[in-house]
């Protein structure tokens, strides 16, 4: 390999290990994002899914060491010191072995999810009760009000609710209420009733001012997008991560003796 390449493999590698670094923060940005996000239907996902919780974690693992790791691989590249390159290229194989685990998790249990996710929800319509302080409510609130739709297969999936039937008077969730204006998601959440003048013999859900589509189809196609983003995002990594092997090795192979004295002492 003549001096000319070497030089340009290193230029490459160095920039491909610096753009590494920043890849390696958008996947711990996107684990933490899954473990962290309290507003939205990741919520009431992570409650219905080990499986999510498993690859948000295998996320932030990866891209912490994959952070790690392009900084390794930018020393090494720098200071062409073979046993960085060799722990690095080590460390980059780990980590794609890591990925493909978590993709293949994901792709082989979204199945499973779709159904613990149905069976969650349902569970949280019937035991959802008015002015509790409860996180996985609001979350759920949210995202009907979000979304602008009301149950998970319709609205009718609340007259489960024990609490809402009871009510005397037409009675109905806020967070599914019809709305054309830009009030505050966040305090759409409990039972609203509707004012009457003449009595009623119950609550009757064919008189609530609710969205009637439920969130079943909406929730999933929002769920594929994003998952969507995140594999193909993965996949997009994983492509580089096999091109920064290749530029490793390459530059190994030029590399005959260990020059230690290359490498910063603190």
């Amino acid at each position: 390999m003549g001096s000319a390449c070497v030089k340009v493999t290193k230029y490459f590698l160095f920039l491909f290990n610096l753009l590494f670094f920043i890849l390696g923060v958008v996947i711990l940005g996107f684990g933490v994002w899954i473990l962290a996000d309290r507003s939205s239907f990741i919520s009431v996902l992570q409650t219905s899914s080990g499986a999510l919780k498993v690859v948000a974690y295998v996320f932030v693992s990866v891209g912490a060491v994959t952070m790690l790791m392009g900084f390794l691989g930018c020393l090494g590249t720098v200071r062409e010191v073979r046993c960085l390159l060799g722990l690095y290229i080590t460390f980059l194989l780990l980590i794609f072995v890591a990925q493909v685990t978590a993709g293949v998790l994901l792709y082989f249990n979204m199945g499973k999810v779709k159904q613990q996710m149905s069976d969650i929800v349902i569970q949280l319509i019937r035991d959802y009760r008015d002015n509790k302080d409860d996180s996985l409510q609001e979350a759920w609130d949210y995202v009907q009000a979000q979304v602008q739709c009301c149950g998970w297969e319709s609205s009718y999936n609340w007259t489960d609710n024990a609490e809402l039937m009871n009510r005397t008077n037409v009675t109905f969730p806020c967070s599914c209420k019809k709305s054309e204006g830009d009030d505050n998601l966040l305090e759409r959440k409990g039972f609203c009733e509707v004012p009457s003048n003449t009595s009623q013999s119950g609550n009757d859900p064919e008189q609530w001012p609710v969205y009637r589509e439920g969130c079943m189809k909406k929730v999933q196609e929002w769920l594929q997008e994003n998952l969507g983003v995140i594999l193909g995002v993965c996949v997009g990594i994983a492509v580089i991560e096999l091109l920064g092997v290749l530029l490793s090795v390459c530059l190994c192979r030029h590399i005959h003796s260990e020059d230690y004295s290359k490498v910063p002492k603190y």
